[in-house]
């Protein structure tokens, strides 16, 4: 009974295992070795006991069932409300008609009925149409007809339908029958051939009818208009002057803006233009027009007429069959094979080619030998007509006729001497030209013959139509060619600029075609520059070596660097070209000692290009105003320096220490503002004294120019009044300006002004305050070492900010696994759902299928018995 009865007795499940969720209670007996056992090695005080000791699941468990008590609840109750809220549309808004209302409502009926509440549920209540008819109706088999009624018109179609599906076209051959008419007779249908031609004939009936219509039309409105013409002589009325006058008087005047709009209106449109030209279709052209030019030329230097050579058209008979054509030659070569290889016979045929010319020349010659011959036995046989008829002549007609005939000879010899002359005036004009075809030359000798005795505007002409002819985009070799001329030119201004009269203005006029090939080739040119500078510093290092100083280069160097700053950017930091000649022309003003005048008209012109150099970039340069103040220090009476210093080149006290110093009152008087050539440097040999001294107060006056220029481009400098200041108490306190004519003051108050008006911006530049350093002690220095994977210490601050990260961090990955577990949780429920309603409906369908088969059955059955009675 025991374990029997223990056997059979049945465990009732509790309520919780009926739903989704299953109680861990349900399970089966755990076994001991997967109890989880928390345990707490330290008692801490403060601290919530996290240890726990229970079977696998039971946390699990407790988590379903806290859900189903909020979450589910929640899920279960989400569209029900215990707040009844009218939220039909636009209810309380005024401005709405009730109309509106109405139409939007029903809008929004229709939408919640087709929205569907779940997409991937397709078990929901719809109501399904076809053709407007809902299908649950047609299920129903209302007006299923029965075969086996004794009725025979139920079902059957109407004549009408029959005849539109099913006739074939043969409703076109019937006659529509009027409604009167329709019960009493049918008349026959009329045959194709019988309907068509009625369709002719009523087609031409309506054309007659249109054109009679229009004829009538025309002939209406010719008779209104002529009679119209009649009536507009009566109605017609002149307005007379003074309305006139009025009436435009009243009318207002256009705007200016009007004007305007009207002549734009009446403006040429823009027509489009031809595309621009690429660099190398340009050079082609360019070359082809001067190839023309020459070739003219050259016709024109051998007399040849240009008329002469075209072909005057020869005089044609009507009679002529042009029957004396030539066909065109035979091109076809004869092939023979030597060694194996095709030869073909070239030199043969150049033969031929030239065979056939001297044949064409002699045929030529023996038209205008035939020629001739006719026109002198024309001449004869007029001499014979005259001679027979001159019986009837009298012997005075004779002789005006054989006057007259000298006299034409008179003519036409001065004639053909006129254009021999002509001729010899074009021949000497044209070899005057210059040619417009040049070969670049392939060295400085050729060069420079080609420019010899030439002008200024010539040689630029020859440089621009080499350049034009021997374009790089021509041909291959002419890039190089192009890049030698950069060197033969620079060679060239270099040898003007070293002649006893240097031609500054040829210069001048040269550096335009250099600044054009610099263009073309930059990289060429800015080798051939720095070339030229490291001789000239190679140079000047050499003398200093053996002479322990150096003079000023000669005028070419000083325009090569005056080229430089027109060729290259003179602005930039750090440039492969300008930066060399920035070097080397602040070289030239601190080691070249300064003993003559020539050296100080050189010095000044170095201080130019600096200005001119640093024009834009504002670079402080030392040597500038240090050469400034030594010129300032030249120009005063031996005396001792007093609150500046003089650097070399300059020395306080020597022999050229008074170099610029003017002394004689009437060359002071007579100095008048003039401007300082360069060229003054190969004439001061043969000038005078006056003239000297005039020299000397033109560098003096340059001198307080560059001192301007210098303080106004330096303004915005931090330390501007201490650079500037050995220059100020030089002028303020040691230049006898009152010995100076007015024209030299003023430009040294103008100088004085830029240096003292200038307010002080920036404060100078001092070291910056810092805190001293300590003396280094004995006591060592303690390094933390790092060890990875262990929480290091710090201030409070630090571990406080790492702990609140920690806990954040542990916060949201608790955050996400919750409403992760959420979701699954909400979506088993879903699924749950879902299964109970697809069982219900499966069991519906069941009893549907079920109850259906019983009645068809006890359908049948009757039908039998009906039989059988």
């Amino acid at each position: 009974m025991g374990k029997a009865a223990k056997r059979k007795r049945k465990v009732p499940a509790p309520a919780a295992a009926k739903g989704p969720v299953k109680s861990a209670m349900a399970m089966v007996k755990s076994n001991p070795f997967e109890v989880k056992v928390n345990r707490q090695k330290f008692d801490i005080l403060g601290r919530k006991t996290k240890n726990d000791v229970g079977l696998p699941g039971v946390s699990r468990s407790k988590a379903i069932k806290k859900r189903t008590q909020t979450l589910l609840k929640e899920y279960k109750e989400r569209e029900k409300t215990n707040v009844f809220k009218d939220k039909r549309f636009g209810e309380y808004n005024t401005k709405i008609s009730p109309e509106e209302k109405m139409i939007r409502r029903f809008t929004l009926e229709r939408q919640q009925n087709y929205g569907k509440k779940n997409i991937y549920n397709l078990n929901e209540d719809e109501e399904l149409t076809h053709y407007g008819q809902s299908l649950a109706e047609i299920e129903k088999l209302n007006d299923i007809v029965d075969s086996d009624s004794d009725t025979e018109e139920r079902g059957a179609l109407s004549a009408e339908l029959t005849a539109a599906h099913f006739g074939g076209g043969g409703g076109l051959l019937r006659k529509k029958v009027s409604n009167g008419q329709q019960d009493e007779e049918e008349e026959k249908p009329k045959s194709r051939k019988e309907l068509i031609e009625e369709m002719i004939a009523k087609s031409k009936q309506e054309k007659q009818e249109r054109q009679t219509r229009r004829e009538s039309a025309l002939e209406l409105t010719e008779k209104l208009d002529n009679d119209w013409k009649e009536i507009q002589t009566l109605i017609t009325r002149k307005t007379p002057k003074s309305e006139r006058k009025d009436k435009e008087a009243e009318k207002p005047k256009p705007d200016e803006y009007d004007m305007i709009v009207r002549e734009l209106g009446f403006e040429m449109k823009a027509k489009p233009s031809e595309r621009m030209k690429t660099e190398e279709e340009l050079a082609k052209e360019e070359q082809a027009r001067l190839q023309k030019l020459e070739a003219d030329r050259l016709r024109r230097m051998c007399g040849i007429d240009e008329q002469a050579n075209k072909k005057k058209p020869s005089h044609v008979s009507a009679d002529d069959l042009a029957d004396g054509f030539i066909l065109d030659k035979d091109d076809r070569r004869l092939l023979s094979y030597q060694d194996g290889k095709i030869n073909v016979e070239e030199e043969k045929e150049k033969k031929d080619e030239e065979e056939e010319e001297e044949e064409e020349d002699g045929r030529e010659a023996k038209e205008d030998e035939e020629e001739s011959e006719e026109e002198s036995a024309n001449e004869d046989e007029e001499d014979g007509a005259a001679d027979s008829h001159s019986d009837l002549e009298s012997d005075l007609e004779s002789e005006e006729e054989a006057a007259e005939n000298k006299e034409q000879k008179k003519h036409m010899n001065e004639n053909e001497s006129q254009n021999v002359e002509e001729l010899d005036t074009k021949m000497e004009a044209a070899k005057s030209e210059l040619p417009y075809t040049f070969t670049v030359p392939e060295s400085y000798e050729t060069f420079k013959s080609l420019l010899a005795g030439r002008t200024v505007e010539q040689q630029l002409i020859i440089l621009e139509r080499i350049q034009k002819c021997n374009h790089p985009s021509l041909a291959v070799g002419n890039k190089a060619k192009l890049e030698k001329l950069f060197g033969f030119l620079l060679e060239y201004i270099g040898e003007l600029a070293t002649l006893d009269l240097p031609e500054l203005r040829t210069i001048d006029k040269l550096v335009l075609p250099l600044y054009n090939l610099c263009q073309m080739f930059p990289e060429a040119a800015s080798d051939s520059i720095k070339f030229i500078l490291r001789d000239a510093a190679h140079d000047m290092e050499e003398v200093i070596e053996v002479k322990g100083c150096a003079t000023f280069p000669g005028l070419d160097t000083l325009i090569y660097l005056k080229i430089t700053s027109l060729l290259f950017p003179t602005s930039d930091f750090w440039h492969p070209v300008v930066t060399p000649a920035f070097m080397y022309m602040s070289q030239l003003l601190t080691k070249c000692r300064i003993t003559t005048l020539q050296d100080v008209i050189k010095g000044l012109f170095v201080c130019c290009l600096f200005l001119e150099y640093i024009s834009l970039s504002k670079r402080f340069v030392p040597e500038l105003i240090n050469f400034l103040l030594g010129l300032l220090h030249i120009s005063l009476p031996k005396k001792q320096a007093h609150g500046y210093t003089v650097v070399h080149p300059f020395t306080p006290v020597g022999k050229n220490s008074e170099l610029l110093l003017v002394c004689d009152k009437k060359d002071l008087e007579s100095w008048q503002k003039q401007n300082l050539p360069l060229s003054v440097v190969t004439r001061l040999k043969e000038t005078s004294r006056t003239e000297m001294n005039h020299i000397r107060l033109s560098c003096l006056a340059l001198c307080f120019d560059l001192i301007k220029k210098s303080a106004a481009l330096y303004e915005s400098l931090p330390s501007f009044h201490e650079i500037v200041h050995p220059v100020r108490i030089l002028l303020t306190q040691h230049v006898p300006m009152n010995e100076y004519p007015e024209q030299m003051q003023e430009r040294y108050h103008s100088a004085l002004e830029e240096l003292e008006n200038k307010v002080k911006r920036y404060a100078p530049l001092i070291c910056e305050k810092k805190k001293p350093v300590p003396l280094k002690q004995y006591t060592p220095k303690i390094v933390k070492v790092l060890e990875f994977g262990r929480k290091q210490g710090g201030s409070q601050k630090e571990q406080e900010r790492k702990q609140l990260i920690r806990k954040h961090k542990r916060e949201l990955k608790g955050a996400i696994r919750e409403i992760r577990k959420d979701n699954q949780f909400l979506a088993r429920t879903q699924l749950s759902e879902i299964m109970e309603r697809d069982s219900a409906r499966k069991r519906k369908v069941k009893e549907l299928l079920g109850s259906l088969a019983t009645q068809e059955g006890e359908w049948k059955a009757m039908k039998r018995k009906k039989g059988k009675n």
